[in-house]
């Protein structure tokens, strides 16, 4: 290790000196080009596809640091291509924080603080939304995020006789995120295991042909094994009709999981919008698109930790908690796919005490004034066309 040493005095030339260039890129952040200009994977190949030196440069090698971030895609007030968030600078600050620290929070017995810190952002995301008591953890996305409320609705389903990659059905919508189709995937149930359901002239989930298709699959002996409802398509915004979903998901004791990655946000502006979110037994949501936050920060919540540990509960010897302790004998590898779990909440938790909660839900307030302004451009321009409008 002492090879890779750094004194605290060129650490704290260093980190001012990132300091200082990051400040300016943020001030003049609103006026640069929303897409970098002439730039060619020739380009990007020729000056960062080199080996790295045998030889250490020092504090050389943030010589191109500058022009990574000529040719990066800014997060400009100026580009709506992607569903993205815009990034908070605290939160970047808590990351930079988190990553001097250098915690493994798998374990409160590994990083006390830090689990702290994660359970507590996790149980206020909940209540946010409505749904006080549920547990989680975050995620690197909502990808990841639905893959795991998945899983943990593949158990439900599952035994030692039944095995769920025979017989389990995951039923979205038209405009489900493409993640759905991956994790049916992963889990091992193939293109056959998943149901694509239609949508009405809103690009709502038809409640009636998710129950035609239940009861189809029932026929044929298949097993329905979970719903995912979408509170906010990537495509359109839409938001599937939760509480009619809920209602045969109750019906018929199929696991509801709802993907909120980035549109369930806007249920701090408009709660009235989401009616039926509370009764989803997992929750996918992604801080890093409408909370602001970095990229690398997606929250899945559930209703029941239990089955979180049924799902993803396979300890060694060498990872047995040492506490009975609810809280010193917590570890998040009990109920993650994760074992190494960065210090993701850091830069959250930092965010929303800096902020405050109501800080956030005027910023996505305005940002839904702005999207109807847009539309109503839109309606006014002769040569376009607006293509959907959801709510």
């Amino acid at each position: 290790m002492r090879h890779l040493e750094l004194s605290a005095e060129d650490f704290h030339q260093l980190a001012h000196n990132i300091a200082d260039f990051t400040a300016n890129y943020l001030e003049a952040l609103p006026q640069l080009r929303s897409y970098p200009r002439g730039v060619t994977g020739s380009d990007t190949e020729r000056l960062f596809g080199t080996a790295a030196p045998l030889e250490g440069k020092g504090v050389e090698a943030f010589e191109l640091l500058p022009t990574i971030f000529e040719w990066s895609r800014p997060s400009s007030p100026r580009f709506f291509g992607y569903v993205f968030g815009s990034g908070d600078p605290v939160a970047a600050l808590g990351e930079f924080a988190a990553s001097v620290l250098h915690q493994n929070v798998s374990a409160w017995r590994s990083a006390p603080a830090a689990t702290a810190v994660e359970r507590t952002v996790v149980r206020r995301l909940g209540e946010a939304f409505g749904c006080k008591g549920y547990s989680g953890s975050l995620t690197s996305g909502g990808s990841v995020a639905n893959l795991m409320g998945l899983c943990m609705a593949r158990d439900v389903i599952s035994s030692d006789d039944r095995p769920a990659q025979q017989l389990g059905t995951i039923y979205c919508s038209t405009e489900a995120h493409m993640s759905i189709q991956k994790a049916s995937k992963v889990l091992g149930l193939g293109r056959q295991g998943l149901r694509i359901v239609s949508v009405d002239e809103t690009f709502r989930m038809r409640v009636d042909s998710l129950r035609d298709s239940i009861l189809k699959d029932l026929k044929d002996g298949r097993i329905p094994m979970a719903v995912v409802a979408s509170a906010g398509t990537t495509a359109t915004g839409s938001i599937d009709p939760l509480e009619g979903i809920s209602s045969v998901c109750r019906e018929f004791g199929i696991w509801m999981h709802v993907d909120g990655a980035y549109g369930a946000f806007a249920s701090l502006a408009m709660p009235h919008l989401f009616q039926g979110l509370v009764h989803s037994d997992s929750l996918s949501i992604d801080p890093h698109k409408w909370l602001y936050q970095p990229a690398g920060c997606g929250c899945l919540l559930y209703r029941d930790p239990s089955i979180a540990k049924r799902a993803f509960s396979y300890s060694d010897s060498y990872a047995q908690p040492l506490s009975q302790d609810p809280l010193e004998g917590f570890a998040f590898f009990e109920e993650s796919i994760e074992l190494s779990h960065p210090f993701r909440a850091l830069g959250l938790w930092l965010s929303l005490h800096y902020h405050g909660i109501q800080a956030f839900r005027e910023s996505i307030r305005e940002d839904l004034r702005l999207a109807h302004l847009l539309k109503d451009a839109v309606l006014n321009e002769p040569k376009l066309q607006l293509l959907a409008l959801s709510h």
